[in-house]
């Protein structure tokens, strides 16, 4: 993974000293929360409805089992003992009291990690597929390219204050695991040739009036990959938006201008700028992707580790491992989905158990994901079972891995103050009614997705079955949409009738997975059956016993 140099760790340092007398000040009286407001942001500090929120970053998912542990501790001593894993692969605190956010920021700086850029209306996390390195299906990996464009970002001085976030996602399969297409930037590696480079996409993205990227580019190089970007910021900074918080992302401008137009003016200003625009070199390209080489693989078969083991350890094996490009190696995911428990949340006790196995196990090295789980990612298969067993102590095994129970959920209104209505309740509902794992295999792969409010920081969008929190009077009510995907037939769920109330969700879904049961062919997942009968049986159906519904 990529370690800091003298200049990183310079930068890192100097930002938790400028934040530290900022806050100083601000406390004091000499700062007003609206001149702080700014500040705060930058460094992923919110204000939220019991506490200040701070959104730790973690580039393209990527940790070391020493980070991992200080976050447990920062965890422990700071907030209440743990944190909650986001679908942009970062960590968020929900309880740490303003006056000790230097410190953390300065505990964060000495594993070699910060909060900066993780909020604001700047260039955030820069995230990529889960599985980048060791995916069987990969053209490269996407890594090294992250890192480059958050080197970049860092800072930009043209760019530190754009009309709105901006969110960009590099994929290197065609199966986009990184969900790059609902991105204000997505970038998907192609190979020409012989050639690397990116196809280019613009304009994705969630919340409000939710968009899916269109194609700007269908073949870019390498060398071009900086230059291309600073031609898309530039003139979505000149351009984007500022009098309507609503209606300044570039999505908004890519409807408004018409994606041919917006080509015509980003080639333009990159050809206009070509000569003086930053190239990446060979050699450069190199020196990050050094930073990603293989790790030390032992030379080993495929073995059938379920052979008379138990039934638990094989359903564990079967939806919480995946395929490695190495012989001998498995990728095993860390279920944050137990049932009963908050999606993406983990405790400071089960961040320091990953930590040692991710040491024992996996070259000390830990992913978060996408969907709110962690990954090992380079487990010997012969250590599986030892693993399992170690997982499942810490409630860290729940067999549910790509299963409608494995939903996301972002912390909805027990946390967020833009929240409208809950989601945790809502979720802890749904595994309850679907916490029989033999049903639960029988439905396959489904993706349930729930947001608390229209920001959608759980993608209800792009859910099989979305779910979107909604106020009516004071009282919280749920939107349902089906159809959504963003795995490479990326599409936007379409609402299929009124709100329910909440105690009816659960309920709910059950209706409409039943449906999918009665109307499936042989091996068809819930969203082919979806696509092939249409909405309008699934729509009947859902609402078919349900008079509550307004």
């Amino acid at each position: 993974m990529y370690l800091y140099d003298s200049l990183d760790q310079a930068f890192v340092d100097e930002r938790v000293a400028e934040f530290r007398d900022q806050t100083r000040r601000h406390l004091a009286g000499e700062l007003s929360e609206e001149e702080f407001k700014p500040l705060r942001l930058r460094n992923g500090l919110y204000l939220q409805r019991h506490a200040p929120m701070l959104r730790i970053a973690i580039p393209y998912g990527l940790l070391s089992a020493r980070q991992l542990r200080k976050l447990a501790a920062i965890a422990r001593r700071y907030d209440r003992g743990y944190g909650h894993f986001t679908t942009r692969q970062n960590l968020q605190l929900n309880w740490p009291a303003l006056a000790d956010v230097p410190e953390i920021l300065a505990e964060l700086a000495s594993v070699q990690m910060h909060a900066i850029q993780t909020s604001g209306n700047c260039m955030r996390n820069i995230t990529a597929d889960h599985l980048a390195g060791i995916a069987v299906d990969e053209i490269d990996d996407p890594r090294p390219y992250c890192e480059i464009i958050r080197q970049w970002a860092t800072l930009h001085p043209e760019f530190t204050y754009l009309p709105r976030k901006f969110k960009i996602a590099v994929t290197g399969s065609a199966q986009d695991r990184a969900a790059s297409e609902v991105h204000d930037i997505g970038l998907q590696l192609q190979r020409r040739d012989a050639e690397l480079g990116f196809t280019v996409r613009v304009g994705g993205g969630l919340g409000r009036a939710p968009a899916i990227g269109q194609v700007i580019r269908e073949f870019l190089p390498l060398a071009e990959l900086l230059g291309y970007l600073e031609a898309i910021l530039r003139v979505y900074n000149r351009q984007g938006r500022r009098d309507n918080i609503h209606k300044a992302r570039i999505k908004v401008l890519v409807k408004t201008l018409g994606i041919e137009r917006l080509r015509e003016q980003v080639e333009a200003e990159w050809r206009a700028n070509r000569a003086h625009a930053p190239q990446l070199s060979g050699a450069e390209i190199e020196r990050v992707r050094s930073c990603f080489k293989p790790l030390p693989y032992a030379q080993l078969q495929d073995l059938d580790v379920t052979a008379g083991r138990e039934p638990a350890f094989a359903a564990w094996y079967r939806y919480n491992t995946h395929a490695h490009r190495v012989r001998g190696y498995r990728a095993v995911f860390v279920s944050l989905k137990a049932h009963g428990a908050v999606p993406g949340d983990m405790s400071s006790q089960q961040m320091e158990a990953v930590a040692q196995l991710a040491e024992r196990f996996s070259f000390g090295q830990v992913r978060s994901t996408h969907n709110q789980n962690l990954l090992l990612a380079d487990v010997a298969q012969h250590h599986l079972y030892t693993l399992w067993q170690a997982l499942a102590q810490q409630q860290l095994a729940m067999p549910n891995i790509g299963t409608l129970t494995d939903l996301i959920a972002c912390p909805g209104l027990d946390f967020c103050s833009l929240a409208n209505a809950g989601t945790i309740a809502v979720a802890q509902q749904i595994q309850q009614r679907f916490d029989d794992l033999d049903y639960l295999y029988d439905l396959g792969e489904i993706e349930i997705k729930m947001s608390g409010c229209m920001n959608a920081c759980g993608h209800h969008h792009v859910g099989h079955i979305g779910i979107l929190g909604v106020d009516k009077h004071g009282e919280e009510w749920y939107q349902i949409s089906l159809g959504g995907s963003a795995n490479g037939f990326t599409a936007l769920g379409e609402v299929i009738g009124p709100s329910v109330p909440k105690h009816e969700v659960a309920a709910t879904v059950e209706r409409i997975v039943e449906t999918y049961r009665a109307l499936r062919a042989e091996g068809e997942r819930f969203i082919d059956t979806l696509r092939r009968v249409g909405l309008s049986i699934f729509r009947e159906r859902a609402y078919a016993i349900h008079p509550q519904a307004a």
